[in-house]
This record gives structure tokens, C-alpha cells and sequence, in this order.
């Protein structure tokens, strides 16, 4: 008979190997002999029996001293060891994984209660570009599962509690044995709790939880930018049966302004100027976000698109230290409705350049005479 055979000789290794040996070599056994890869062979079903006997006897210490020293004779009379019941199935429920991806039974003892914690909630925030530079104390009102208070969390009714459930003994799961296979499920009578109710609460009908409106205050920081999230913690969902409460999570979106558009820490702005205050130069007031009126000084024949920075006048870094910049971008316009005066100054005024005044144009189209010769 094949229990007669050498364990160690069943799974062919030496009488010193250790526990990580003896597991490799069970494994590769196991998975090349296992029924479900070989139906209808009883060859391999045989030899799959026996090197799950040897390896259920000498992954044990105790098993294994008493096989070293007694061989099989140690298991005989009632001694143990073999196949018997569902925890033979234990020394090779990870091998049933590997090859079928699915939850088998385990042989150690474990289960209860399965608390279930609440979902996660998700908030989206618009403020406006100042309120983003100052922070807020906000104020939302949302619409939850929260915390029963006829019942605490419980879900039984007031002078009533939960009982074991008696069909997993409060385990949460059931075990069913389908051959060589012993698999677990979630509890049908308590749904995976361990616990039933016989007398439910009235308001949350055995929940634990009931809908309502609450109110949340949540500090902005300062310097939020657009997409920010912002985690509340116990804030969300209310868990089943007392569970733990989920998390609220606020993204926040960042109105248009009229004025700035941002990027990072920093501000910029574009601004019109007339070409006389391009040419000659002059200073323009710009209002900052800070409340604060920044004094912007132009140079003299300033072009289109050239940048002037304001140092520490953007938005202040968010949990951090310092503030961005303000960045002004120089658009020169074009007069477009002049006065017959204004026309023959600026006649008398073309009468007079000599090209130097404009040396970029006036290089353009030397480049220009020189390609057509």
C-alpha cells in the first residue's frame, strides 16, 4: 500500500530537508498529480493521496519526531496522521489555490464577524480664485447614511441584542465538502456577520444606519488649486451593524476670474497698452487678489508679449511657505479710430524715422531685399 512507502521517499527528499524543502516538493507533486489535471486516472489520484499523507505527517514537528523515530507503526492504533476529515485538507489548501485561483478552506480555525466599514463619499467644490488665496471656512451640507441613534449601531431594537448566528456558530462562513475540496462561503443566514436580529430596530430596520442631512465644516487652506482633494476622515458613509464610518473626500474646482488666469503658485494677467505708453513708457495699477494696488512700471519701446513680474504677489503655496508671482503680459494695441489730427501727427511723425526707431521691422525686411536680390 502506498502509506507504507517512506514519506520521505514519497516526496523525494532527504531525511535532514527542511520545512521550505519539504513544501516545494509537495507542491510540484501536487499540482502534477492532482485529480482535476487528471481525470479518470486512479494511478495519479493514488499517488496524490500518498504524498498528501506524507506531507500532512512531516510538515508537523511533533508527527515528524514520532514517524523518525517509530516510521508508520507511530500512526497506527488511532495515532493520527493520513487523511481524515477536513483538516487533511489543510496541508495543501494553498496548492488548490495555485492551480484554481478560488478560496478554499483553510485548516487553522478563524472567521466572525465581518464588520463592514461604510463607503467613501465624494464632494465636488467650486470657489472662486480669492476665496482660493485667502482659504474658507466652508459650510456643506450632504446627504448620508449615518450613525442610528434609536440603536447606536446596532441594529436591534432598544433592550434587545444580537444573537450568534447558529448556522456558522458565528463564524460568517459556511463550509461545504465537495469531494476533495472543502469550500468556504459567506454565511447565507447572517450574510457574513456571525450575528443575527431577532428583534430589529424600528428607525434603521436593522441596519444601524439611517439617511439624513447633516452639515460638515471644512477649513480650505489657503493656496488650494484646481483638483485639490481634501480628505475628511469618519466623514462618510456609516458603516452596517456599528461598522466603521468611510471617508469624504472634497475635490475642489476653481472658478474662471475675470482678470487672472494661474498656474502653479503664480498669476498672469494680460494687459493693453496704448502705443504711446508703449513707446515712451509710464506705470499702470494692477490689483492683486491680496487687496493690495501693485505699481507696474513700463519701459520705454516695451514690445508685445514681453512679461513683467511682480515678485510675491501670486498665490500663496499651499501648505508651505512664500507666495508666487504676478506676471503682467505686455499687449501693445493699435489705435484704431484717430482724429484727423492724430492721422497727420502720426504722418509727420513717419516723415522723420530713419529705420532705427523700429530696428526689428526694419531688419525683417532687409532680409527680405536681400533674398530678391
Amino acid at each position: 500500500m502506498a502509506t507504507q512507502v517512506d514519506y520521505y521517499e514519497q516526496l523525494g527528499v532527504s531525511r535532514d530537508a527542511d520545512g521550505a524543502t519539504l513544501k516545494s516538493a509537495y507542491r510540484k507533486l501536487a499540482m502534477e498529480y492532482h485529480p482535476d489535471r487528471n481525470p479518470g486516472d486512479a494511478e495519479c489520484e493514488a499517488r496524490f493521496k500518498a504524498v498528501s499523507e506524507a506531507y500532512d505527517c512531516l510538515k508537523d514537528p511533533q508527527k515528524r519526531a514520532a514517524y523518525d523515530r517509530f516510521g508508520h507503526a507511530a500512526f497506527q492504533n488511532g495515532g493520527g496522521g493520513g487523511q481524515g476529515g477536513a483538516d487533511g485538507f489543510a496541508a495543501f489548501s494553498d496548492i488548490f489555490e495555485n492551480i484554481f485561483g478560488g478560496e478554499f478552506a483553510r485548516g487553522g480555525r478563524g472567521g466572525g464577524r465581518d464588520i463592514r466599514r461604510g463607503a467613501d463619499l465624494r464632494y465636488n467644490y467650486e470657489i472662486a480664485l480669492g476665496e482660493a488665496y485667502h482659504g474658507k471656512d466652508a459650510e456643506l451640507m450632504l446627504d448620508v447614511s449615518a450613525t442610528c441613534e434609536g440603536c447606536s449601531g446596532s441594529g436591534a431594537a432598544p433592550g434587545t441584542g444580537a444573537e450568534t448566528c447558529r448556522t456558522c456558530s458565528g463564524m460568517g462562513k459556511v463550509r461545504a465538502q465537495q469531494g476533495f475540496f472543502v469550500v468556504e462561503r459567506t454565511c447565507p443566514a447572517c450574510h457574513g456577520m456571525g450575528q443575527v436580529i431577532s428583534e430589529p430596530c424600528p428607525d434603521c430596520r436593522g441596519e444601524g444606519r439611517v439617511d439624513q442631512t447633516k452639515t460638515i465644516h471644512v477649513k480650505i487652506p489657503p493656496g488650494v488649486d484646481d483638483g485639490t482633494r481634501i480628505r475628511v476622515s469618519g466623514e462618510g458613509e456609516a458603516g452596517t451593524r456599528g461598522g466603521p464610518a468611510g471617508d469624504l473626500y472634497i475635490f475642489i474646482h476653481i472658478e474662471r476670474h475675470e482678470l487672472f488666469q494661474r498656474e502653479g503658485p503664480n498669476l498672469f494677467a494680460r494687459c493693453p497698452v496704448s502705443i504711446t505708453t508703449a513707446a515712451l513708457g509710464g506705470e499702470i495699477e494692477v490689483p492683486g487678489l491680496d487687496g493690495e494696488i501693485h505699481q507696474i512700471r513700463i519701459p520705454a519701446g516695451i514690445q508685445s508679449g514681453k512679461q513683467l513680474r511682480k515678485r510675491g504677489a501670486g498665490m500663496p503655496v499651499l501648505q508651505g511657505r512664500g507666495h508666487g508671482d504676478l506676471v503682467i503680459e505686455m499687449i501693445v494695441e493699435t489705435p484704431t479710430r484717430l482724429s484727423k489730427r492724430q492721422k497727420q501727427l502720426l504722418a509727420e511723425f513717419a516723415d522723420t524715422e530713419t529705420g532705427e526707431e523700429c530696428p526689428e521691422s526694419a531688419g525683417f525686411f532687409q532680409k527680405i531685399k536681400t533674398m530678391l536680390g
